[in-house]
């Protein structure tokens, strides 16, 4: 689930204190104590010192708090301060790192993990392999929060333990029985009470759920900083490129202690052994949201996993998957020069000063399946239909849909940091980052369709994986810039599968590969037929309209995908020489309809997406049929020569 940003309230007047100017101390010895450092006592002078902009604090006012470690992230909200500057979102991923950096609930939540020790009959741990998150509720700036208790502890309220076991015996039961979800909720109700059943001593629940706290082997409880990114949306009946980061906070890699004990008046040890059954198995699913993206897992020791229909061993090369850019010191937020002097961009804003948080995260993998399969859709079906059966199979938030795969990582770890210059001012070995990526079956997919599912979710992640890359430079295979001597030293992402499965074997020279590549795609389009959409793949439809600075991400009769070889220049592979060459430049600068446009918005995403698979290169360009694309695949063809052939449309 993505959340979208409030709008921003109108500035008030006059100006407020946390947006004063800093007064010059050459000049102005009177007014404001802190120079601004503050936030608000910056007063006494009118124009900013090199007219620089203040830089925001936190905090409400400037009589900074200096909260105790055991306080909770509450005390934190307590002093933030008014969301009325251009600055907010910066100073809300602040004071986020700040409660997540300084905090420390240990003491608290030993007493908690005691108390629940004292009062359960029956206990067990259960591990948090990844992230989770429990509870979502708004708090200010609208920042998503876990479930707190009323002292401002993480936890999981001992209702949402209850609902998980509950939903765990009615499935369990509807597919042992054949029965539906309504007669599976009046066989549970000697274990969980019914106001239905005639039977009196079933009207309330045989087991008593105590919540479940963190483990005190991490002083936050596990509290995390995270960040969701809706970077894809519908508009109308196009996707839209409008990136969203929303950073929040979330519970990871940590261990609960769950309590639960038999209500008053039942001594059958069988029930409670039975529900403590039901509720480990429904852990393991999964609790909270995004479960479908690996959150919410909680692993208890001794259990079988739950097990995958398919599964692939990944390296990712390049610039890496993050999950959120992390100040590099939280009390200086905001970068300076040698003098001491903020530095600002074009927009007269100050600059963050911020690394990206290199992490493997199942939302990226299943993100970008997401994304090749809309393109795919939009190529064969009616916008509207192929909306719907993104939201079947990926989910949805409008209308509300779980949907039928479910995306994890195991073994997930950056084994090789984004690299930074020597001391030679020569780059190191680019990043790198590994895991199994495997794919489930959500509780939400029909039984009937699962094979099918399995057949589409194969072929799609096949063609994942030989499109282009994940994360930051997807559409780019890493390539160095050493000669360049510019940062960032590596560019791009290459996805490189780690399997001896002949799925995965690759032929020599691009006909071959056409060949696999048809095939793999024609399977595609039989399993999404099978499932139950309705279309021809050998006649294309037409998404929007194409001009030189006009395109949709549809893999359509405006799309070509043409896999070459060529010989590399400068480090780059044959494709990307071609695609950076001058002669496709605008003023010895990369033309954006081609190479796409960062920085100041409307930010435009290339239209050219270049894989590289060490002996050649496949090339999807979108809204091909116009220049400058149109003139990109003729310059790349007249280089690649016979080693040039087109693989869509088929």
């Amino acid at each position: 689930m993505v959340h979208e940003r409030p709008t921003p309230p109108k500035p008030r007047s006059p100006t407020p204190n946390n947006q004063r100017t800093i007064p010059n101390p050459r000049r102005d010895n009177g007014g404001g104590g802190n120079g601004g450092r503050g936030g608000g006592n910056g007063g006494g002078g009118n124009q900013p010192f090199n007219n620089q902009p203040i830089e925001p604090s936190p905090w409400l006012n400037a009589d900074k708090p200096n909260p105790d470690v055991t306080a909770s992230f509450v005390e934190y909200l307590r002093w933030m301060r008014s969301p009325d500057s251009e600055y907010k979102d910066a100073t809300k991923v602040q004071l986020l790192q700040m409660a997540e950096e300084k905090a420390n609930y240990s003491i608290r939540l030993t007493q908690l993990t005691k108390r629940t020790k004292l009062i359960a009959t029956e206990t067990f741990q259960v591990k948090c392999p990844w992230r989770m998150r429990v509870g979502g509720h708004r708090g200010p700036e609208s920042i998503l929060l876990p479930a707190f208790d009323a002292l401002g502890m993480p936890y999981i309220p001992s209702s949402t333990l209850r609902g998980v076991a509950r939903n765990q015996a009615i499935r369990e039961i509807m597919a042992k029985d054949g029965v539906d979800w309504r007669q599976a909720e009046k066989q549970i109700a000697p274990y969980f009470g019914s106001l239905d059943t005639n039977n009196e001593s079933d009207r309330a629940c045989k087991v008593v759920f105590l919540d479940a706290y963190p483990l005190p082997n991490q002083p936050t409880g596990g509290l995390a900083m995270d960040m969701a990114n809706n970077i894809w949306k519908w508009d109308g009946d196009s996707p839209k490129y409008e990136p969203n980061p929303n950073p929040f906070l979330c519970l990871q890699d940590v261990t609960f202690l769950i309590g639960l004990r038999l209500a008053s008046g039942c001594q059958d040890a069988a029930v409670l052994n039975q529900v403590k059954s039901w509720l480990s198995t429904g852990l393991q699913s999964g609790i909270g949201s995004q479960i479908n993206t690996g959150y919410g897992e909680l692993i208890r020791a001794g259990l079988s996993q739950r097990s995958d229909f398919f599964q692939v061993e990944f390296t990712l090369e390049g610039q890496l998957i993050h999950g959120r850019q992390k100040f590099k010191n939280v009390l200086q937020p905001f970068q300076k020069d040698a003098q001491g002097q903020f530095r600002i961009d074009r927009q007269g804003k100050l600059k963050a000063d911020t690394a990206p948080d290199a992490e493997v995260r199942p939302v990226a993998f299943k993100s970008m399946l997401r994304y090749w399969f809309r393109s795919f859709a939009l190529g064969v079906l009616a916008p509207e239909e192929a909306k719907i059966w993104e939201a079947k199979i990926f989910g949805a938030i409008n209308p509300q849909k779980r949907g039928w795969l479910m995306v994890r990582i195991s073994q997930g770890r950056v084994t090789q940091p984004e690299p930074r210059p020597n001391d030679r001012g020569r780059n190191d070995d680019c990043g790198e980052q590994e895991g199994v990526l495997g794919l489930y079956y959500s509780s939400e997919a029909p039984q009937d369709k699962k094979a099918t599912l399995k057949q589409l979710a194969k072929n799609l992640t096949w063609l994942m994986f030989h499109l282009g890359g994940i994360g930051q430079g997807a559409r780019r295979p890493c390539y160095s810039r050493e000669n360049r001597q510019a940062a960032p030293w590596w560019r791009g992402a290459t996805l490189i599968p780690e399997s001896d499965d002949s799925l995965w074997k690759l032929p020599s020279n691009p006909q071959e590969f056409q060949q696999l590549f048809q095939k793999q795609l024609r399977e595609f389009y039989a399993a999404l037929v099978q499932l139950g959409a309705e279309f021809n793949y050998k006649s294309l439809k037409t998404v929007g309209t194409v001009g030189s600075d006009r395109w949709t991400e549809a893999i359509d009769t405006n799309c070509r995908i043409v896999v070459c070889a060529g010989n590399p220049d400068f480090g780059k592979p044959c494709a990307l020489a071609v695609l950076h060459s001058e002669g496709l430049k605008i003023r010895g600068d990369y033309d954006p309809d081609l190479c796409g446009k960062v920085g100041r918005p409307p930010i435009k995403p290339s239209p050219v997406w270049i894989a590289d698979l060490d002996e050649y290169q496949v090339v999807t360009v979108f809204g091909a049929t116009q220049n400058p694309r149109a003139k990109y695949l003729e310059e790349l063809r007249r280089t690649a020569g016979q080693n040039y052939v087109q693989i869509f449309p088929l």
